[in-house]
């Protein structure tokens, strides 16, 4: 279980450093390549997850609400964006929306015949 969310965090990260990257490329295109190998990194170990069976659901909605409320933040802090209090909010209601549906959610194998382990 623990290796399962271990994957999908570094996801996240690997998706969210791809991000910050790009918006780097705008000033300087040496970013490129950097950005690419963390996308693929962030792909790669999103694919991995799901074969470990998480929910296609659950993974999607936990990377991409993550991912947004980290750029939203980072960007604050690495770039000087603002984010309006509105747009704060609506993070929130997505991290709670995910954290809602992981709650809800029961980890069981897929059925594909075999039982996933990990």
């Amino acid at each position: 279980m623990k290796r399962k969310w271990a994957l999908l965090t570094g996801a996240i990260i690997a998706e969210v450093a791809g991000t910050l990257m790009l918006r780097a490329t705008i000033e300087n295109p040496l970013w490129i390549p950097l950005v690419v190998i963390s996308y693929a990194l962030a792909f790669t170990l999103l694919g991995l997850t799901l074969r470990l069976g998480l929910p296609i659901g659950v993974v999607y909605g936990t990377w991409a609400a993550f991912g947004v409320a980290l750029v939203a933040v980072l960007g604050m802090v690495v770039f000087g964006d603002t984010l309006s209090i509105g747009a704060m909010i609506g993070i929130a209601i997505i991290i709670v929306g995910v954290v809602l549906i992981e709650t809800s959610t029961k980890d069981k194998p897929r059925e594909t015949g075999e039982e996933v382990t990990a």
